[in-house]
Protein backbone atom coordinates (compact mmCIF):
# COMPACT_ATOMS: atom_id res chain seq x y z
CA UNK A 1 0.00 0.00 0.00
CA UNK A 2 1.27 3.51 -1.02
CA UNK A 3 1.43 5.98 2.13
CA UNK A 4 0.39 8.92 1.70
CA UNK A 5 2.38 12.59 2.94
CA UNK A 6 0.87 14.18 5.88
CA UNK A 7 1.15 18.33 5.26
CA UNK A 8 0.57 19.95 8.39
CA UNK A 9 -0.04 23.87 8.64
CA UNK A 10 1.24 26.12 11.51
CA UNK A 11 1.29 29.10 12.70
CA UNK A 12 2.39 30.19 16.37
CA UNK A 13 0.36 27.91 18.70
CA UNK A 14 3.34 26.25 20.39
CA UNK A 15 0.74 23.93 22.63
CA UNK A 16 -2.07 22.99 19.86
CA UNK A 17 1.66 22.09 17.55
CA UNK A 18 2.60 19.49 20.20
CA UNK A 19 -0.37 17.94 20.73
CA UNK A 20 -0.96 17.51 17.25
CA UNK A 21 2.26 16.26 16.65
CA UNK A 22 2.30 14.06 19.80
CA UNK A 23 -1.18 12.61 18.56
CA UNK A 24 0.47 11.64 15.07
CA UNK A 25 3.70 10.06 16.19
CA UNK A 26 1.61 7.07 18.07
CA UNK A 27 -0.19 6.71 14.83
CA UNK A 28 0.18 3.05 12.59
CA UNK A 29 1.85 4.15 9.61
CA UNK A 30 3.52 7.45 11.09
CA UNK A 31 7.33 5.85 10.93
CA UNK A 32 6.39 5.33 7.46
CA UNK A 33 4.62 8.79 6.31
CA UNK A 34 6.64 11.33 4.86
CA UNK A 35 5.69 14.88 7.06
CA UNK A 36 5.47 18.47 5.47
CA UNK A 37 5.05 21.45 7.72
CA UNK A 38 4.50 24.51 6.49
CA UNK A 39 4.75 27.48 8.70
CA UNK A 40 3.47 30.89 7.62
CA UNK A 41 5.30 33.97 8.38
CA UNK A 42 4.52 36.10 11.16
CA UNK A 43 1.59 38.57 10.27
CA UNK A 44 2.31 41.01 13.20
CA UNK A 45 5.91 41.80 14.83
CA UNK A 46 4.61 40.39 18.22
CA UNK A 47 4.11 37.01 16.52
CA UNK A 48 7.84 36.47 15.63
CA UNK A 49 8.80 34.63 18.52
CA UNK A 50 6.06 32.09 18.93
CA UNK A 51 6.48 31.71 15.10
CA UNK A 52 10.01 30.87 15.60
CA UNK A 53 9.55 28.70 18.78
CA UNK A 54 7.38 26.69 16.87
CA UNK A 55 9.64 26.59 13.59
CA UNK A 56 12.26 25.25 16.10
CA UNK A 57 9.86 22.55 18.07
CA UNK A 58 9.28 20.71 14.55
CA UNK A 59 12.85 20.77 13.55
CA UNK A 60 13.42 18.86 16.97
CA UNK A 61 10.98 16.09 16.36
CA UNK A 62 11.09 12.57 14.87
CA UNK A 63 8.97 9.32 14.30
CA UNK A 64 8.11 9.67 10.66
CA UNK A 65 10.27 8.47 8.13
CA UNK A 66 11.00 12.10 7.10
CA UNK A 67 10.56 15.78 8.21
CA UNK A 68 10.35 18.55 5.52
CA UNK A 69 9.92 21.80 7.54
CA UNK A 70 8.64 24.83 4.76
CA UNK A 71 9.54 28.08 6.33
CA UNK A 72 7.14 31.11 4.48
CA UNK A 73 9.30 34.44 4.27
CA UNK A 74 5.98 36.58 4.43
CA UNK A 75 3.08 35.83 6.00
CA UNK A 76 0.28 34.64 3.23
CA UNK A 77 -2.80 33.67 5.56
CA UNK A 78 -4.38 30.26 5.95
CA UNK A 79 -6.11 30.06 3.42
CA UNK A 80 -3.79 30.69 0.62
CA UNK A 81 -0.53 28.75 2.94
CA UNK A 82 -2.96 26.02 2.66
CA UNK A 83 -3.86 25.78 -1.07
CA UNK A 84 -0.57 26.57 -2.38
CA UNK A 85 0.90 23.60 0.11
CA UNK A 86 -1.86 21.64 -0.58
CA UNK A 87 -1.08 21.83 -4.41
CA UNK A 88 2.53 21.64 -4.84
CA UNK A 89 2.17 18.65 -2.09
CA UNK A 90 -0.50 16.48 -4.55
CA UNK A 91 1.41 17.45 -7.50
CA UNK A 92 4.42 15.75 -6.94
CA UNK A 93 3.13 12.65 -4.36
CA UNK A 94 -0.36 12.30 -6.53
CA UNK A 95 -2.00 11.90 -2.79
CA UNK A 96 -2.03 13.85 0.53
CA UNK A 97 -3.16 13.98 4.41
CA UNK A 98 -4.42 17.53 5.43
CA UNK A 99 -4.07 18.48 9.10
CA UNK A 100 -3.69 21.73 10.75
CA UNK A 101 -2.13 22.64 14.14
CA UNK A 102 -5.12 22.19 16.25
CA UNK A 103 -5.74 18.50 14.98
CA UNK A 104 -5.57 15.65 17.82
CA UNK A 105 -5.90 12.13 16.28
CA UNK A 106 -6.31 8.62 17.28
CA UNK A 107 -3.55 6.06 16.31
CA UNK A 108 -5.71 4.84 13.85
CA UNK A 109 -6.24 8.05 11.42
CA UNK A 110 -3.39 6.97 9.56
CA UNK A 111 -4.58 3.86 9.15
CA UNK A 112 -8.28 5.10 8.00
CA UNK A 113 -7.32 7.70 5.73
CA UNK A 114 -4.51 5.09 3.87
CA UNK A 115 -6.20 2.78 3.58
CA UNK A 116 -9.40 4.23 2.15
CA UNK A 117 -7.39 6.42 -0.52
CA UNK A 118 -5.59 2.75 -1.33
CA UNK A 119 -9.51 1.24 -1.40
CA UNK A 120 -10.86 4.11 -3.43
CA UNK A 121 -7.95 5.54 -5.89
CA UNK A 122 -9.54 4.59 -9.18
CA UNK A 123 -13.38 5.84 -7.68
CA UNK A 124 -13.97 8.76 -9.85
CA UNK A 125 -17.33 9.44 -7.94
CA UNK A 126 -14.89 9.55 -4.38
CA UNK A 127 -13.37 13.24 -3.81
CA UNK A 128 -11.67 12.71 -0.53
CA UNK A 129 -11.73 10.99 2.54
CA UNK A 130 -12.25 12.66 6.23
CA UNK A 131 -11.61 12.11 9.88
CA UNK A 132 -13.73 14.00 11.74
CA UNK A 133 -17.28 13.06 12.37
CA UNK A 134 -19.62 15.12 14.49
CA UNK A 135 -20.78 13.87 18.14
CA UNK A 136 -24.91 12.69 16.78
CA UNK A 137 -26.45 10.84 19.25
CA UNK A 138 -27.13 7.99 16.56
CA UNK A 139 -25.30 5.11 15.79
CA UNK A 140 -23.73 5.82 12.25
CA UNK A 141 -22.76 3.46 10.18
CA UNK A 142 -18.93 1.85 10.09
CA UNK A 143 -18.11 4.40 6.86
CA UNK A 144 -20.67 6.22 5.24
CA UNK A 145 -20.51 8.79 2.14
CA UNK A 146 -21.85 12.28 2.40
CA UNK A 147 -21.81 14.33 -0.83
CA UNK A 148 -18.99 17.82 -1.05
CA UNK A 149 -15.99 17.87 1.16
CA UNK A 150 -15.18 18.44 4.62
CA UNK A 151 -11.43 20.24 6.12
CA UNK A 152 -10.42 18.92 9.56
CA UNK A 153 -7.97 15.75 8.91
CA UNK A 154 -8.77 14.81 5.41
CA UNK A 155 -6.84 13.27 2.42
CA UNK A 156 -7.18 13.56 -1.28
CA UNK A 157 -5.66 12.64 -4.71
CA UNK A 158 -4.68 14.58 -7.31
CA UNK A 159 -7.67 13.94 -9.20
CA UNK A 160 -9.95 14.99 -6.58
CA UNK A 161 -7.66 18.36 -5.67
CA UNK A 162 -7.95 19.07 -9.48
CA UNK A 163 -11.67 19.70 -8.92
CA UNK A 164 -11.28 22.66 -6.61
CA UNK A 165 -11.99 26.06 -7.70
CA UNK A 166 -10.86 28.83 -5.88
CA UNK A 167 -13.30 31.87 -7.35
CA UNK A 168 -16.26 31.65 -5.25
CA UNK A 169 -18.22 34.17 -7.52
CA UNK A 170 -17.72 31.16 -10.51
CA UNK A 171 -19.12 29.00 -7.46
CA UNK A 172 -22.12 30.88 -6.01
CA UNK A 173 -23.50 31.66 -9.40
CA UNK A 174 -23.57 28.07 -10.44
CA UNK A 175 -24.97 27.51 -7.04
CA UNK A 176 -28.05 29.68 -7.82
CA UNK A 177 -28.25 29.36 -11.69
CA UNK A 178 -28.86 24.86 -10.39
CA UNK A 179 -30.90 26.26 -7.95
CA UNK A 180 -29.11 24.34 -5.36
CA UNK A 181 -29.37 26.53 -2.18
CA UNK A 182 -31.66 24.88 0.38
CA UNK A 183 -29.03 21.28 -0.30
CA UNK A 184 -26.14 23.20 0.05
CA UNK A 185 -27.13 24.45 3.15
CA UNK A 186 -28.11 21.04 4.56
CA UNK A 187 -31.72 22.04 4.08
CA UNK A 188 -31.48 25.18 6.03
CA UNK A 189 -29.23 23.81 8.68
CA UNK A 190 -26.71 26.44 8.35
CA UNK A 191 -26.18 29.09 5.75
CA UNK A 192 -23.38 28.02 3.66
CA UNK A 193 -24.53 29.85 0.99
CA UNK A 194 -24.25 33.24 3.07
CA UNK A 195 -20.67 32.14 4.04
CA UNK A 196 -20.25 32.15 0.39
CA UNK A 197 -21.22 35.39 -0.08
CA UNK A 198 -19.47 36.41 2.77
CA UNK A 199 -15.80 34.80 1.46
CA UNK A 200 -16.17 36.55 -2.06
CA UNK A 201 -17.29 40.33 -0.44
CA UNK A 202 -14.11 39.50 1.54
CA UNK A 203 -15.52 39.00 4.98
CA UNK A 204 -13.63 36.18 5.44
CA UNK A 205 -10.92 33.67 3.76
CA UNK A 206 -12.37 30.54 4.18
CA UNK A 207 -10.56 28.39 1.64
CA UNK A 208 -12.88 25.14 3.09
CA UNK A 209 -16.22 27.31 1.56
CA UNK A 210 -14.93 26.94 -1.74
CA UNK A 211 -13.47 23.46 -1.36
CA UNK A 212 -16.66 22.22 -0.18
CA UNK A 213 -18.77 24.32 -3.20
CA UNK A 214 -16.22 22.42 -5.57
CA UNK A 215 -17.11 19.15 -4.50
CA UNK A 216 -20.79 19.66 -3.98
CA UNK A 217 -21.20 21.12 -7.53
CA UNK A 218 -19.16 18.18 -9.06
CA UNK A 219 -21.38 15.72 -7.21
CA UNK A 220 -18.45 14.20 -5.72
CA UNK A 221 -18.80 12.15 -1.80
CA UNK A 222 -16.64 12.38 0.74
CA UNK A 223 -16.01 8.95 2.85
CA UNK A 224 -16.44 9.75 6.85
CA UNK A 225 -16.22 7.20 9.63
CA UNK A 226 -18.75 6.69 11.85
CA UNK A 227 -16.76 7.05 15.14
CA UNK A 228 -14.49 10.16 15.02
CA UNK A 229 -10.79 9.87 14.69
CA UNK A 230 -9.89 13.33 15.18
CA UNK A 231 -10.55 16.01 17.65
CA UNK A 232 -10.11 19.26 17.32
CA UNK A 233 -8.86 21.23 20.23
CA UNK A 234 -8.26 25.17 18.70
CA UNK A 235 -12.17 26.32 19.18
CA UNK A 236 -10.78 28.05 22.40
CA UNK A 237 -10.16 31.69 20.57
CA UNK A 238 -6.59 30.61 20.43
CA UNK A 239 -6.45 30.59 17.08
CA UNK A 240 -6.77 33.74 14.27
CA UNK A 241 -9.59 32.75 12.81
CA UNK A 242 -11.64 29.96 15.62
CA UNK A 243 -13.92 31.13 18.19
CA UNK A 244 -14.83 30.13 21.39
CA UNK A 245 -16.55 26.76 21.91
CA UNK A 246 -17.06 22.97 22.58
CA UNK A 247 -20.27 22.15 20.95
CA UNK A 248 -17.53 20.20 18.12
CA UNK A 249 -15.99 18.02 21.50
CA UNK A 250 -16.32 14.15 20.38
CA UNK A 251 -14.39 11.33 21.90
CA UNK A 252 -11.52 10.06 19.96
CA UNK A 253 -12.46 6.69 18.48
CA UNK A 254 -9.44 4.12 20.17
CA UNK A 255 -10.04 1.14 17.16
CA UNK A 256 -9.93 0.54 13.89
CA UNK A 257 -12.30 1.83 11.27
CA UNK A 258 -12.95 -0.78 8.99
CA UNK A 259 -13.04 -0.13 4.94
CA UNK A 260 -15.65 -2.37 3.40
CA UNK A 261 -17.45 -2.33 0.49
CA UNK A 262 -20.60 0.04 0.74
CA UNK A 263 -22.70 1.16 -2.06
CA UNK A 264 -21.46 4.69 -3.60
CA UNK A 265 -24.29 6.59 -2.81
CA UNK A 266 -24.69 9.23 -0.01
CA UNK A 267 -25.96 8.17 3.41
CA UNK A 268 -29.40 9.47 3.68
CA UNK A 269 -29.60 8.56 7.25
CA UNK A 270 -26.14 9.99 8.27
CA UNK A 271 -27.36 13.21 6.46
CA UNK A 272 -30.35 13.89 8.41
CA UNK A 273 -28.11 12.82 11.25
CA UNK A 274 -26.41 15.87 10.83
CA UNK A 275 -29.02 18.32 9.64
CA UNK A 276 -30.20 17.25 13.07
CA UNK A 277 -27.19 18.23 14.90
CA UNK A 278 -26.60 21.13 13.19
CA UNK A 279 -29.89 22.21 13.55
CA UNK A 280 -29.63 22.03 17.30
CA UNK A 281 -26.55 23.70 17.51
CA UNK A 282 -27.22 26.74 15.44
CA UNK A 283 -27.51 29.01 17.95
CA UNK A 284 -24.00 27.85 19.39
CA UNK A 285 -23.01 28.23 15.61
CA UNK A 286 -24.38 31.83 15.02
CA UNK A 287 -23.45 33.85 18.43
CA UNK A 288 -20.35 31.76 18.95
CA UNK A 289 -18.19 30.88 16.21
CA UNK A 290 -18.40 33.82 13.73
CA UNK A 291 -16.33 33.67 11.04
CA UNK A 292 -16.17 29.65 10.66
CA UNK A 293 -17.80 27.50 8.58
CA UNK A 294 -18.93 24.74 11.19
CA UNK A 295 -16.09 26.47 12.97
CA UNK A 296 -14.08 23.97 10.29
CA UNK A 297 -14.00 26.38 7.45
CA UNK A 298 -11.25 28.76 7.43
Amino acid sequence: MKIAPITLFVYNRIWHTQKTIESLQKNLFAKESDLYVYSDGPFRKEDETKVISVREYIKSISGFKKVTLIPRKTNLGLSLSLIDGITEIVNRHQRIIVLEDDMVSSPYFLKFINEALEHYKNEEKIISIHGYIYPVRATLPETFFLKGADCWGWATWKRGWDQFEPNGETLLAEIRKRGLEREFDFQGAYPYTKMLEEQIKGKNDSWAIRWYASAFLNDKLTLYPGRSLIRNIGTDASGTHSGDTRIYDTDLFDKPIEISKIPIVESNFARKEIETYMKGAKPDFLGRVKGRLFSLFQ
